[in-house]
């Protein structure tokens, strides 16, 4: 008989911070640059080779990003946009705030991503951008999807949940036209809040960063530090505050420097789920991409309901009691109140969605779990 082993408290993510990062903040507050400054600009640099694009953007967040992106390839009114019905809302979200139309397309059971057929569609002659995301930190099929793509439509990724992710011998980010990514406390790297946008397009970054501050034609820092600080910037285009804070911006430098050990430490521990909840038949477990690197920001599985020895919900409570915090992958957006009643949608209209939303179980994976953090999470689900 299986006992349920004795409660131990296993957060679903917990940032990996400490002294190095605290230290970081020192210079920034010490020289009184608390805005956008050297520290952003460095951790940009930086963020740039690691990806290996020509320029990365610092932002707020990914929201903010994601909607820079797409203000500076001029979507509106009149426009639509192509996104998978599960992700988080952001991702919708995004193209209203723009004016134009999202339009969603069903996701790929296997891997939680945009499925490329589905794509092709729903696509129209008004379809302008297709936002594949990258979703628990596994890249979307982008070859598939730009092979089927007309010429004109552009490839924003959200690869909120990517950093360090690697499709096909190249770094998410430097895949479509341009990406975005979040470095929001449970994602592998943070800054608290913050995202960054990064493209190897010269004239998409140039509009992007004066759009990323009101649309000023000279950045802030730049003006200061020039020999005429009292000539203002012109301003040309509408834009907004989207600026990321020295803090944020020293905070990121020591997380990035992490990177790599991080999702090492996360890979090996996702191969042990793998290998420890193998012959679990009701749990669909995810997989390492050929070809690639998955960035495991989450370690998401799918749990069939025909087989379950109980409902998702009711398995996510009993781990709850023993100490062990899970989550839903993410949402299928096409089910929320706003969206269902905004276009009419259904549960049914995007069926892998539906089920990716009701079936979808995220464990904990962080860099902050022990070993005996990961044997207890394995131990509840077989108490089951």
């Amino acid at each position: 008989m299986n006992r349920p082993p004795a409660k131990r408290n296993v957060a679903i993510a917990h940032p990996s911070t400490g002294e190095d990062e605290w230290r970081a903040l020192r210079e920034p507050l010490e020289t009184g640059w608390l805005t956008q400054g050297p520290k952003v600009a460095e951790f940009e640099r930086r963020f740039a080779e690691c990806h290996r694009v020509k320029h990365a953007i610092a932002v707020t967040s990914a929201t903010t990003g994601l909607h820079l992106a797409l203000a500076a390839l001029e979507i509106g009114p009149g426009d639509e946009v192509i996104v998978p019905a599960f992700t988080w809302v952001a991702t919708a979200n995004v193209v209203l705030y723009c004016g134009a139309t999202p339009v969603f397309a069903d996701v790929d059971a296997a891997t939680f991503n945009l499925h490329p057929d589905e794509m092709a569609r729903r696509l129209t002659a008004r379809t302008k951008a297709v936002i594949p995301v990258h979703l628990f930190g596994l890249c979307a099929e982008i070859e598939a999807i730009r092979d089927t793509l007309p010429p004109g439509v552009a490839i924003v990724e959200d690869a909120a949940c990517a950093a360090g992710a690697i499709y096909r011998n190249r770094p998410a980010g430097g895949l479509g036209d341009c990406g975005v990514f979040s470095f929001h406390p449970r994602k592998s790297i943070t800054t608290g809040e913050g995202g960054m946008m990064t493209t190897d397009d010269d004239a998409l970054a140039e509009r992007a960063r004066m759009l990323r501050n009101h649309g000023a034609s000279v950045a802030e820092e730049e003006r200061h530090a020039g020999p005429q600080p009292y000539i203002l910037p012109e301003f040309n285009l509408l834009g907004f505050n989207y600026r990321m804070t020295d803090l944020q911006g020293a905070v990121g430098l020591v997380q990035l420097g992490k990177l790599e050990q991080f999702i090492t430490e996360r890979a090996r521990w996702a191969a042990w789920y793998r290998d420890a909840l193998a012959d679990i038949p009701w749990l669909r477990l995810p997989q390492e991409p050929a070809g690639g690197r998955h960035a495991w920001q989450a370690f998401v599985a799918f749990v069939d309901p025909a087989t379950a020895p109980r409902p998702r919900n009711d398995i996510m409570a009993a781990l709850a009691a023993r100490g062990v915090a899970t989550r839903p992958g993410t949402h299928a957006v096409h089910m929320l109140g706003y969206y269902r009643a905004r276009f009419g949608l259904q549960a049914a209209d995007f069926p892998v969605a539906r089920d990716c939303d009701r079936c979808t179980m995220t464990l904990p994976l962080h860099n902050r779990m022990d070993e005996d953090d990961f044997r207890h999470v394995v131990a509840c689900l077989r108490a089951l």
